[in-house]
């Protein structure tokens, strides 16, 4: 222990959970998927579909397809954050080498600092539309986003500074309140709209299946990118499960029926919408702060403030920060990390992402998919094919042991992940392969997974022990 204790690769934050910190059962990861699917981003989506031109039975569809395609690489790249008590910086040391997997940490942690800075951005607006409900004279206030914006991200950073039982409260508290109140929300809109009919009879505005599926490709494609990125650092997570069992039950039921749950509501929303003010509006920020009933509206307001902050700081705090940390263990902590976070967030300057739903669909949730999903297909190859589930965790944060390679690097991996990730985006330069793109995440895994499990050779750096923890098989 005194050796793992002096090594650079280490530090408390990435280390291995032992009992004390498993304490996280079947309800917590439940609550967690409730309150990260009950987000703006989550609307924003399901309204994006309708506004694209899908039929609500349409858009749902491909929300719950997507994510119950996501699940999969998702509880298979949990197993070893449970059985082990590693997180994801330390487990893709397996397949990248201890110095090779800061390329996919990096990765990872880029697209969720984008995804800080678009959450925080949303939670801003937010609190903007709130004030100028309760203050109209705000709504003339011209830094009055921006006020708000910095506000809402300072607030992000008290919670981070405080640690991640501050996150697994917030989750346990916050998911059911704001569930609630967005059915309450439902309701009302129901009720503005004339019943719920009205709402979901809109036909598809697509006029062929071939029509249909030139959008449904890139569509579903963008559902899996949603979450592709807690898909790779799910072991952040299920490193303080009780066992195999709790995280499993727990992702299964939380994340497609709380996404589909929260999806049906943006497009039964967005629906009413083009009902009450015959446009269909997107945006549920600059929906609220059209309703005539500022009581109503406020209390919305109020429950999309907190549940951004909740999926904030689960989704897309703690993966870059456990990231952040693994670049320098010895110099960067947790909140460290998670502060470094929340400036880049701010750099990547979040309010294009969200111009339109084109942007947000087809640019940023394909576009990052093509990066992740070659490293999950890599990940689930290597500790299911060519490891066998082995891992010897001590040399993991050790230099010169079984994760070595040639210099700290896998070179067979980088080769994999080069070739995932371009032939994915080869698509945007050659129109006749659009296709390509179209699946980008898709491509990505199989064209890198397939590739790195014919390179690896079974048994290459395997390890020769087996150090188990309690949190299951």
């Amino acid at each position: 222990m005194s050796e793992l204790r002096a090594s650079a690769l280490y530090n408390e934050d990435l280390a291995p959970a032992g009992p004390a910190r498993r304490t996280w059962g079947t309800y917590n990861y439940a609550a967690l998927w409730v309150g990260m699917s009950v987000q703006i981003p989550t609307y924003m989506l399901a309204s994006g579909l309708i506004a694209g031109g899908m039929s609500s039975w349409q858009a749902l569809g491909t929300i719950l397809l997507g994510n119950l395609v996501v699940l999969v690489p998702m509880l298979l790249n949990a197993h070893a954050g449970t059985r082990y008590g590693i997180p994801f910086p330390i487990f893709v040391r397996a397949p990248f080498g201890v110095l090779g997997a800061n390329v996919p940490a990096l990765l990872r942690a880029l697209v969720a600092c984008g995804w800080f800075g678009i959450q925080t951005w949303i939670g801003g607006q937010a609190i903007h539309v709130l004030l100028g409900i309760v203050w109209p004279a705000w709504r003339q206030s011209g830094l009055g986003p921006w006020v708000c914006f910095l506000f809402f991200w300072g607030l992000n950073m008290v919670v981070i500074l405080r640690g991640l039982e501050t996150i697994k409260f917030l989750e346990g508290v916050g998911a059911p309140i704001v569930l609630a109140v967005g059915l309450l929300l439902l309701v009302w809109v129901a009720g503005k709209a004339g019943g719920l009919g009205p709402m979901l009879r809109a036909p598809s505005r697509f006029r062929t299946g071939g029509e249909f599926f030139r959008f449904f490709m890139p569509s579903l494609t963008g559902m899996v990118g949603f979450w592709a990125t807690v898909a790779l650092n799910i072991p952040d997570f299920t490193r303080y499960a009780k066992s195999q069992r709790a995280q499993m039950c727990g992702q299964a039921m939380g994340l497609p029926a709380g996404m589909t749950s929260f999806a049906f509501i943006g497009v039964a929303v967005t629906s009413a919408s083009t009902v009450i003010f015959g446009e269909a509006m997107w945006d549920p920020i600059g929906l609220l702060s059209r309703f005539d009933q500022p009581v109503a509206a406020a209390i919305a307001l109020v429950a999309v403030t907190l549940a951004t902050l909740n999926v904030n700081v689960a989704a897309n705090v703690v993966s870059p920060s456990n990231d952040f940390s693994n670049l320098w263990p010895r110099r960067i902590s947790f909140r460290m990390g998670g502060v470094i976070t929340g400036v880049i967030g701010l750099l990547m300057m979040p309010w294009r992402l969200l111009r339109d739903y084109s942007a947000y669909i087809f640019g940023w949730l394909v576009g990052y998919s093509a990066l992740l999903g070659p490293v999950a297909g890599i990940m689930i190859v290597d500790y299911y094919l060519v490891r066998r589930r082995a891992l010897a965790v001590e040399d993991l944060y050790l230099r010169g042991r079984s994760y070595e390679y040639r210099g700290g690097v896998n070179w067979r991996a980088m080769a994999a992940l080069a070739a995932g990730v371009a032939v994915a985006l080869l698509g945007l330069v050659i129109p006749p392969v659009r296709i390509l793109y179209d699946y980008a995440w898709f491509v990505g895994l199989f064209v890198a997974g397939g590739l790195y499990g014919v390179m690896a050779r079974p048994g290459t750096a395997r390890g020769t022990q087996i150090l188990a923890t309690p949190g299951g098989a």
